[in-house]
């Protein structure tokens, strides 16, 4: 049995970045109980490049009115409930994320977010063997804004 690392320490919130999407800083709410790790976007159209599907979709920042159109691998086209316990079909590429010093490949749905606090939630598929969650902290990885129980100490 080899050692295990460390999981790293987030908090219930944090500004991640998707480097291959050209997104840096982007707040994220950390939520073990969903499965898949999800970003609001806007599908404009599927395309192949060189036999490999690819979807371009537009991302929206309300905050600061900037939308940044991305292209990805498009990995498949899945079944996802939602938070209100609906099942959407949702587009699901495959992209680096990184949070804090870790980066690795995640499965990324997308979704139209445009009602939610955050424009991007990470799953436990993202979390799991890497991450453990401290609910009573907020950006635990982004020590300039690190916060406790949500306040500035």
């Amino acid at each position: 049995m080899s050692a295990r690392e460390p999981l790293t320490m987030v908090g219930w919130r944090e500004l991640v970045h998707l480097p291959d999407l050209g997104l840096h800083g982007v707040p994220a709410k950390i939520d073990s109980g969903a499965r898949t790790s999800s970003l609001h976007g806007t599908v404009i159209e599927e395309f192949e490049r060189d036999g490999e599907r690819f979807v371009r979709f537009a991302v929206d920042f309300a905050d600061s009115k900037v939308r940044q159109v991305c292209e990805a691998v498009h990995v498949d086209v899945r079944g996802i409930t939602s938070s209100n316990g609906e099942k959407q079909r949702r587009y699901v590429i495959k992209t680096p994320l990184k949070i804090g010093t870790k980066t690795f490949r995640a499965e990324i749905s997308l979704a139209d977010r445009t009602e939610m606090k955050f424009p991007m939630l990470i799953g436990r598929s993202s979390l799991r063997r890497r991450f453990a969650v401290d609910s009573g902290y907020s950006w635990l990885q982004t020590p300039e804004l690190k916060t406790t129980r949500g306040h500035k100490p």
